[in-house]
């Protein structure tokens, strides 16, 4: 195996790695259904045995971030009276307290509050795929700029260094000035952290005079534009980018390609129309929904919120898996509308009502509470006889608000993952 790749798994035969993870969803499913409390009772009318496929995952119902928090919320509210579960009964492991027979390594606390458990695993969270990616090896001292305080990121990153054999030094966040003291004195190879922190250490650096020896990053928790990924190269570090999460650890990662993002190798990741949970058609922007096969943590058809899009083709590098563009916005959209909120699970809900209707947005435009909706739907041919009229009834059931329907050419709509289009101006 290339250098280039950090195990055989990422230049497998795609119908191989299709056939192994559709093998592995039914045991998740399974596992998943007998151990948490939540999805016994999300999944209590799914046969694992029948979820061997895409198409079968995607009648499965998506869960949210949300509902982790509304889980979580309502076993403190109990007060103690019923059985003590920090996780919302999402989670298979915990501690001799909540009666797990598998210790946690670690609990973090994500905004919210949510709870989230760190298992036993070497490199639990699967972030050394990402660094390997990004030029990291054995050896390495890498300096780690990622929070090791409540959140997870820090200990993601070590982690995954430990995996490759890196040493870490555990930076953390803040205190710039000791920060750099430190990487004059151990003289680093690579940094992880924030995009935006390294070049905050670039700049303070070059006004002090003082050389940096990190020639490598991989960088994550926001958004990384080719300028300043330029920026960076022009300093003498070349850096990429991963796409991970707090609840289910690395998800895709970016490549000496620089042609999108490659999925991870331990997950599913599907694009669904934002509201619905239908997947979408390849290259159409929508919500990325990630299945983890993490047995300690088995979230099934996790909705991230996030925006992105499948990319057609593999990588030029020779990995084979899945790939997407990258972080493309928000999914969980809303408007405030006369005084009531719009979210794109309402209008997602008009549509689904009829066929006929491809895709759709809702516009909302207007200045001083004189607020105009318009349903812009796409379809396919000659509209039906009295389907305007239909789709605002069903408009003004589900949001109770009026609105206009105005269609539109099949692919007239921007491929840009929006379900609502805000248009007002707020000055």
């Amino acid at each position: 195996m290339a250098a280039e790749f950090y195990d055989t798994l990422e230049a497998r035969d795609p119908a191989l790695r299709e056939a192994a993870l559709m093998a592995a969803l039914p045991h998740q499913i399974a596992n998943a259904r007998q151990h948490t409390e939540a999805f016994a009772a999300l999944l209590a009318e799914v046969e694992p045995d029948q979820v061997r496929s895409r198409a079968a995952l995607a009648r499965l119902p998506v869960t949210r971030k949300s509902e982790l928090l509304a889980r979580q919320q309502a076993v403190r509210a109990d007060g103690g009276r019923g059985a003590f579960e920090p996780f919302g009964g999402f989670a298979t492991i915990g501690w001799r307290g909540l009666k797990r027979d598998t210790g946690a390594r670690r609990v973090f606390q994500s905004p919210g509050t949510i709870y989230e458990p760190e298992g036993l695993g070497r490199d639990y969270w699967r972030v050394g795929r990402a660094l390997h990616a990004a030029g990291l090896r054995a050896g390495d001292l890498v300096h780690n700029s990622f929070s090791y305080h409540l959140t997870p990121a820090g200990a993601m990153m070590e982690g995954g260094a430990e995996a490759l054999g890196c040493t870490v030094f555990a930076g953390g966040v803040g205190n710039t000035e000791l920060q750099l003291q430190a990487m004059a004195e151990l003289r680093p190879h690579a940094y992880v952290g924030t995009p935006s922190f390294l070049k905050i250490l670039l700049d303070k650096a070059a006004e002090q005079g003082q050389p940096l020896s990190v020639r490598k990053a991989l960088v994550s928790g926001e958004a990384f534009p080719a300028a300043l990924r330029d920026w960076c190269v022009e300093r003498g570090v070349t850096g990429f980018q991963c796409y991970a999460t707090a609840d289910l650890g690395l998800i895709a990662y970016e490549t000496s390609a620089r042609q999108g993002l490659v999925v991870d190798e331990g997950v599913i990741v599907e694009i669904v129309r934002p509201g619905t949970g239908d997947p979408v058609p390849e290259g159409e922007v929508g919500e990325v929904v990630v299945t983890t096969l993490n047995p300690d943590y088995p979230l099934i058809r996790f909705g991230t919120g996030d925006l992105s899009a499948v990319l057609p083709g593999t990588c030029p590098t020779g990995r084979t898996n899945l790939r997407i563009k990258g972080w493309m916005g928000r999914a969980d959209q809303s408007a405030k509308v006369r005084g009531m909120f719009v979210h794109a699970g309402q209008v997602a809900e008009v549509l689904r009502r009829f066929p006929q209707a491809r895709r759709g947005r809702l516009v909302v435009e207007g200045e001083m509470a004189q607020d105009r909706m318009t349903l812009r739907v796409e379809t396919a041919g000659a509209v039906p006889e009295g389907l305007a009229d239909q789709l605002a009834v069903a408009l003004r059931e589900v949001t109770k608000l009026r609105g206009e329907v105005a269609f539109v050419a099949e692919g007239a709509l921007p491929n840009d993952g929006k379900v609502i289009e805000d248009l007002r101006k707020f000055d």
